[in-house]
């Protein structure tokens, strides 16, 4: 969602700085370099945000109010604002529970496998914040919406109104586009390569559930997955093991399989998944898309982001 409000924004004519901690490695803050390489994007990493956003607003300076003002009236028209290398808005990667700078616009986004996880916070379970948070909230997605059962998706809408009557849902998927070969970051490889082929799943992510299941309608004909802890850097033994799993597999399917992996697994360590050279290791590429439910869809999405903004803005200045 940070990448697609990014783009977002850099479409509508705002230079956006995107303040992340780099969470166990950074694989989240590589991805994003490497998506928006060469846009005016810029992106800070530090566990003190403030600070990090101060250097950056010292370096690059900010679209003063009446810019801004002249942006949002430009853009209620539709007409075109020119791009500044001023920093225009700032997005807060898992910014919710990150009390020290205040905010706009809130976006809560659910997993609509494991909206709720256990209930617990973390370390004891997987919500950064307690289910009373989405009272906070300005907007709601519901990622996933592809994975789930109509069924499910009432009960998750019915949640979150129970919290907030009046907050907008919307929802989201990841689809997939493309693979690349590890050994070579540049290499394009169709999905079509993953029909009716073994493939072994692995992943070190926080929803391992939906990447095996997008790699399932690629129409893969054999999906095995191996799973490691969110965020988990691989070494040696992992690769013995994810060599002797792919080894199994063949042994099932009768062919060699293909290796896939997520693009946050790749760029925790480019390196390491090339010495699996006895297999074929792809990464799977995907990207965020609003999905169309009902009277939502990405127009109405990016508008009430935009509205929402610029209510914010009006009522600030």
């Amino acid at each position: 969602m940070v990448e697609y409000i990014s783009q977002f924004l850099v479409d509508s004519g705002l230079t956006p700085l995107i303040l992340t901690r780099g969470y166990a490695g950074g694989d989240e803050v590589k991805m994003l370099e490497r998506h928006l390489r060469g846009g005016p994007v810029k992106i800070g990493v530090g566990a003190n945000r403030a600070a990090t956003a101060a250097l950056f607003l010292d370096k690059y300076g900010c679209v003063d109010s009446s810019s801004l003002r002249s942006f949002f009236d430009l853009h209620e028209r539709a007409q075109v604002w020119t791009i500044s290398e001023k920093i225009g808005c700032i997005i807060l990667d898992d910014g919710m529970q990150h009390w020290s700078l205040s905010r706009d616009l809130e976006i809560v986004m659910l997993n609509g496998l494991n909206p709720w996880g256990n209930g617990h916070l973390m370390p004891h379970g997987p919500l950064r914040e307690p289910l009373l948070a989405l009272e906070r909230a300005d907007v709601a997605v519901v990622h996933h919406v592809d994975l789930i059962t109509k069924q499910s998706l009432r009960d998750i809408e019915n949640m979150i109104q129970g919290f907030k009557k009046s907050i907008p849902i919307f929802y989201s998927k990841m689809v997939p586009k493309y693979l690349f070969d590890v050994k070579n970051a540049r290499s394009h490889v169709a999905l079509e390569a993953l029909r009716c082929a073994s493939v072994l799943c692995v992943s070190a992510i926080g929803s391992a559930d939906a990447f095996v299941k997008s790699i399932e309608m690629t129409g893969a004909h054999y999906v095995d997955r191996l799973d490691f802890s969110d965020h988990h850097l691989f070494e040696a033994e992992d690769v013995e093991t994810m060599s002797r799993r792919a080894k199994g597999l063949e042994h099932k399917s009768n062919c060699k399989p293909i290796i896939v992996v997520t693009e946050k697994d790749y760029d925790r360590d480019p390196e390491i998944l090339k010495c699996l050279d006895s297999y074929t290791v792809l990464v799977l590429c995907s990207e965020l898309q609003i999905t169309p439910i009902l009277e939502t869809d990405v127009d109405s999405f990016n508008y009430t982001l935009m509205k929402a903004l610029a209510a914010k803005f009006y009522v600030s200045s």
